[in-house]
């Protein structure tokens, strides 16, 4: 086991964070453990859209990426899915089965995901005994989903049917204009009332408080796909102003309706390849994704008297708009920037120091304009490459995932926390012919899972998320002091390669 080595700048700041405890449903990986063996084996965890979600021999057609948009035809059938995989016991939480299959999914496997994060960090008899300082900060965009889809196909789309059968085919009469309408809506399965509150988008977090009884601030945010890292930022105020003792923060995105995917295919954002290859100069578009993903936080010296095991300390959080720009689609460098800047200096340290920084988790979509912007980004905020070893650890957990969207800031930083915690620097993918920018910046892409060995200064990792719409966040992560990194490790069931490697 490591000594305990001091931390820079003293004990505990009022605005460390501490990660006690995690939660995943990612594509591949049922829970954090699963999501963790993906992790340091590079899974590929990319697969053809299931026919549940939409019907290729209808909508996909590889020839529409070189014609004009058309909002019914996609180029693009490749993607990350939790099918199969997100399994929910509704009863365990005190909801009936039938308040279930008419709501969107996102509120079961937010609040299931919480559940795996407290119980990570030792169970409901570790968290505060107040439970009205307990806070529940969750993201979740405002698209579309299955079960509202499935209702305003009920509500306005059958009558939108009826009405276009009276204008073009009257002599049906209309009695046989109410059966089709009537056959449409039996297709879509059986009226739900009792699940209408799970079509309602703000209840992500509602729900997850209300069942677990947390009786903290618990509200839902859309910073699109910078909402886990801000859900990060709100929690770590919550915690250093003293209006918190412990906060669930992350994001949740289930949404693969072919709605969505007409979107991203009218904006041209998807790979006609059906590959994803961050910062690979053959990089042609994103994928699109979902996962649900949390973590516990409490303040650093909380975590400490109370002798929790901790993954990794939010040392800074960063944030910033873009203001005006050329497109609300066109990444601005100089707001990336000062998210990252304002994390650094948070944090009390400088991003261009020599060991400052052993891993970048970027955001790295694939999209061309969006990783030529974000290494101009990582060359400004860390500098042109210098004589100070064999640079920083670089990658992007899209490589395997592809793009979940409002959870992916929280996938990066799952990612990060572990890395930072179990001393292993994880695999990105694809990644064979670098984007000739990286040659510009500090960064070293990880192409297979390496020990990360510990210098002068603790281990760092940055984690990136960029939400369109010129919404940009970064968190730092600093390792645990040593007596809180090895706390009831046996719980998560590490593997003994991950603890060999941390424990050398």
């Amino acid at each position: 086991m490591s000594e305990r080595r001091p931390r820079q700048g003293g004990g505990p700041r009022p605005t460390d964070a501490a990660i006690v405890g995690m939660g995943a449903v990612f594509p591949g990986a049922a829970d954090l453990a699963a999501y963790r063996r993906n992790l340091l084996a590079g899974t590929d965890c990319i697969g053809d859209v299931p026919p549940e979600r939409w019907d290729p021999e209808v909508y996909f057609d590889p020839e529409a990426a070189a014609g004009p948009a058309a909002g019914d035809r996609f180029y693009c059938r490749r993607g990350g899915f939790v099918d199969g995989l997100a399994a929910f016991d509704p009863t365990r939480f005190g909801i009936m089965p039938a308040a279930v299959e008419g709501a969107e999914p996102d509120q079961m496997l937010a609040l299931h995901a919480t559940a795996e994060a407290i119980a990570d960090a030792g169970g409901e008899d570790r968290l505060p005994a107040d439970r009205s300082r307990i806070g529940v900060v969750l993201g979740r965009g405002g698209f579309m989903g299955v079960a509202t889809a499935r209702l305003d196909q009920r509500v306005r789309t059958a009558h939108q049917l009826a009405q276009t059968l009276r204008e073009l085919a009257p002599e049906l009469g209309e009695r046989r204009i109410a059966a089709v309408r009537s056959a449409f809506q039996d297709a879509l399965g059986p009226e739900r009332p009792d699940a209408s509150i799970g079509l309602v988008p703000s209840f992500t977090a509602a729900r997850t408080a209300n069942r677990l009884d947390l009786r903290g601030p618990a509200y839902t945010l859309d910073a699109a796909c910078a909402s886990s890292l801000l859900a990060v930022a709100q929690a770590v105020g919550l915690l250093a102003a003293g209006r918190c003792d412990a906060v669930v923060a992350g994001a949740v995105h289930h949404c693969h309706i072919a709605t969505l995917w007409s979107v991203f295919t009218q904006l041209r954002a998807l790979s006609p390849s059906g590959s994803i290859r961050p910062f690979d100069r053959r990089a042609d578009g994103t994928l699109l994704s979902e996962g649900t993903g949390v973590v516990l936080l409490k303040r650093l010296a909380d975590a400490e008297r109370d002798g929790d095991r901790v993954y990794a300390v939010v040392r800074g959080t960063g944030v910033a708009g873009d203001g005006r720009a050329a497109s609300l689609m066109s990444p601005l460098v100089a707001g990336q920037v000062r998210a990252l800047e304002r994390a650094w200096r948070e944090a009390g340290l400088d991003p261009r120091e020599a060991g400052a920084l052993g891993l970048l988790e970027a955001h790295g979509t694939g999209t061309p304009v969006g990783d030529a912007a974000e290494l101009d980004t990582l060359a400004q905020v860390f500098g042109p490459p210098g004589p100070d070893g064999p640079g920083i650890g670089f990658g992007s957990v899209k490589s395997m995932l592809g793009h979940t969207m409002q959870a992916s800031g929280m996938a990066g930083l799952i990612k990060a926390a572990l890395a930072v915690h179990e001393g292993v620097l994880p695999p990105t993918l694809h990644l064979e012919e670098p984007h000739p920018d990286l040659a510009r910046t500090r960064m070293r892409p990880v192409a297979a899972a390496q020990p990360w060995e510990r210098g002068p200064a603790p281990r760092r990792a940055g984690v990136n998320a960029f939400g369109f719409g010129g919404i940009n966040a970064h968190a730092v992560l600093e390792e645990a002091p040593a007596a809180a990194r090895f706390q009831y490790s046996w719980l998560v069931g590490f593997s003994t390669v991950g603890a060999s490697v941390t424990a050398r």
